[in-house]
């Protein structure tokens, strides 16, 4: 067996010296004489941003320290790995639902307003407005996504980032107009969905209503991550969001970051009760602001990424550096195109690292996986995330195991 590549390479041949005639004077030639058209366009990268802000008593810190780094986050977003990009940003709550437990009374409230839906943008003095995403063409775009991002502090002490979006992002919601409080319209054909989760508590996601794990007044339990085994499986929804598709049916591409409670050193979910002269409270290691171990936040982002690039850690000081790499997440396509592809389990792509090392990634070993062409979409393959994409990679081939 051997490699046969796809890929293209640009061949510069020396003409200095060599008596050549134009290919413009061969006979019935029509190539123009002079370089007067204009050069072919490169349609921008289209992705859809999501922004799961968490809105409980314990954010409001956070929220203002999301909203002083966002200059910088929308800066990189335009500049775009050298691509023109297409973006537009909503932003939905953590709070779908919250069932407590309080003096051995149950208490089970919805959060109806919020579920899922994409909320408000504010206007100047606060007011909502009927806007319920800002596109990157807006000239107030950094005004608008400032005053959005902060979503108050009122919300569910329950929070459930993944059943959120996953509400956002499925039936009813996606297919009932803004008009009717739906997201219809949100995601566009042809465009990635970027997921970007702040939190500084455990994920407390069901599909279930009402949930069967409740929340106390006791801070020295966190009964989200003790009975997580009653909660929907992480790959449960992963599974979902990787089945998303679009109103042509093309598999939609979907991208996952979290700034949620992990360690600060080295990202790791590990529960521990912090005695403090106010109490007792669950939190992570290495991150005395969290409310939880994250260890379901963890799980989530690494379905999406092995390597962990697109986590980070709620405790930090500012989220300029994290929102960077989260916008560079936005910019590197995590899928290409594939014309005459005899069989794509012969399939192979070498990534060519920033480093000169070479990564070999297969639908055979699971690192790709492939979606045939139809009458409404071309054949792509889909990186995974055992081998993803970056955006300092220096080379992209594609190739094919033939015999001979």
């Amino acid at each position: 067996m051997k490699l046969r590549s796809f890929a293209h390479l640009l061949l510069l041949p020396s003409l200095l010296g060599t008596a050549c005639r134009s290919p413009v004077d061969e006979p019935g030639s029509n190539l123009p004489g002079t370089c007067e058209s204009e050069s072919p366009v490169i349609a921008p990268q289209k992705t859809d941003i999501l922004f799961v802000i968490d809105n409980s008593g314990s954010m409001e810190e956070e929220q203002n320290a999301i909203a002083t780094e966002l200059p910088a986050f929308l800066e990189a977003l335009k500049e775009g790995s050298g691509v023109s990009q297409d973006f537009r940003v909503g932003v939905i709550t953590t709070s779908v639902y919250r069932l407590a437990m309080f003096e051995g009374r149950t208490q089970y409230r919805e959060y109806a307003s919020e579920a899922g839906k994409l909320q408000a943008v504010p206007d100047s003095a606060g007011n909502p407005t009927d806007e319920r995403f800002i596109d990157g063409t807006d000239p107030y775009v950094l005004e608008k996504f400032r005053r959005l991002v902060i979503q108050g502090t009122e919300g569910s002490g329950q929070e459930t980032p993944l059943e959120a979006v996953r509400l956002a992002v499925s039936e009813p919601l996606s297919s009932t107009s803004l008009a009717e409080g739906g997201n219809a319209g949100f995601l566009r054909d042809g465009a990635r969905l970027l997921v970007a989760v702040v939190t500084d508590e455990e994920d407390c996601s069901t599909t279930e209503r009402p949930p069967p794990v409740w929340v106390s007044d006791d801070t020295s339990i966190d009964n989200c991550s003790e009975q997580s085994h009653l909660l929907t499986p992480v790959e449960e929804y992963f599974d979902m969001f990787q089945q998303l598709r679009d109103s042509n049916g093309a598999s939609r591409q979907v991208l996952w970051a979290t700034i949620g409670p992990v360690a600060l050193s080295d990202k790791r979910a590990e529960l521990i009760r912090d005695e403090t002269p106010d109490g007792v409270f669950v939190r992570n290691v290495d991150c005395p602001t969290s409310y939880g171990p994250g260890h379901r936040q963890r799980a989530m982002a690494e379905a999406f990424d092995q390597s962990l690039d697109n986590l980070d850690s709620i405790c930090r000081d500012n989220y300029r550096d994290t929102l960077l790499r989260i916008a560079e997440l936005a910019t590197v396509a995590q899928s290409i195109e594939v014309v005459n592809l005899p069989d794509p389990r012969l399939v192979q792509v070498e990534l060519t690292r920033a480093d000169d090392t070479v990564e070999r990634c297969s639908v055979a070993a699971g690192d790709l996986r492939y979606e045939a062409s139809t009458e409404r979409y071309p054949a792509r393959l889909f990186f995974q995330s055992s081998c993803l994409r970056r955006a300092d990679d220096k080379k992209v081939e594609v190739k094919v195991l033939c015999a001979g």
